[in-house]
């Protein structure tokens, strides 16, 4: 995990183990930091997924594509705001390179890199095409920005929406043991039954 970029996003470079390539999860910011962690630990980069297209998440994504070759995986609602970032970057932040996604996601996909199968889970409201990558064989999700350690994405931002929110969370619960390791795209990481027991905006879910 490299925390970067001015809003402090996990970024997450990540293999099984014995896997020699590394698959890249939202590289948010710090091309050149998130490049040479790539390269001391080793092995060519397969792809590069996105969870969403807010700007904090894919700052570095042009720059990396194209210094390692790997493709783009992008939710196919949000792939044109990654094909014109600098039109959804609040003042403040940026410039940052748009970028044409190489493949596109839905939800329902089984990905396999770097050693091991991720599934695409479809969890829209915090963004309206996010998706989570579940690691099912080892007990860990990508949550990018809907689930934080005792906080969840926030859903004033256009598309977002909190029923919505909710209900993909509740995916995750329904769907994960509380075992499961929650990568999250800011802040710390966590587990499912952590969260389940303590973040007080899961109180109100069937838990």
């Amino acid at each position: 995990m490299l925390t970067v970029g001015q809003i402090a996003e996990n970024c997450f470079i990540v293999r099984a183990a014995g896997a020699d390539g590394l698959v890249v999860v939202d590289p948010g910011d710090e091309a050149e930091r998130i490049l040479a962690k790539v390269g001391e630990m080793g092995g060519g980069v397969e792809a590069i997924l996105l969870t969403h297209t807010h700007f904090d998440h894919v700052g570095a994504v042009a720059e990396l594509a194209r210094a390692t070759g790997a493709p783009v995986y992008c939710p196919e609602i949000e792939v044109p705001v990654l094909a014109d970032i600098n039109s959804f970057v609040i003042p403040g932040f940026g410039p940052f390179e748009s970028y044409d996604a190489d493949e596109t996601i839905a939800g329902g996909e089984t990905l396999s890199f770097a050693g091991f199968d991720l599934e695409v889970i479809f969890t829209p409201g915090h963004s309206p095409g996010h998706v989570t990558y579940s690691a099912r064989g080892e007990d860990a999700i990508f949550s990018g920005d809907v689930l934080f350690q005792g906080s969840v994405g926030r859903v004033d931002l256009p598309g977002g929406d909190w029923p919505t929110l909710a209900r993909s969370i509740q995916t995750l619960l329904d769907g994960h043991s509380d075992e499961t390791v929650v990568h999250p795209g800011h802040m710390g990481i966590t587990t499912l039954g952590a969260e389940r027991a303590t973040n007080p905006f899961l109180a109100q879910l069937t838990v």
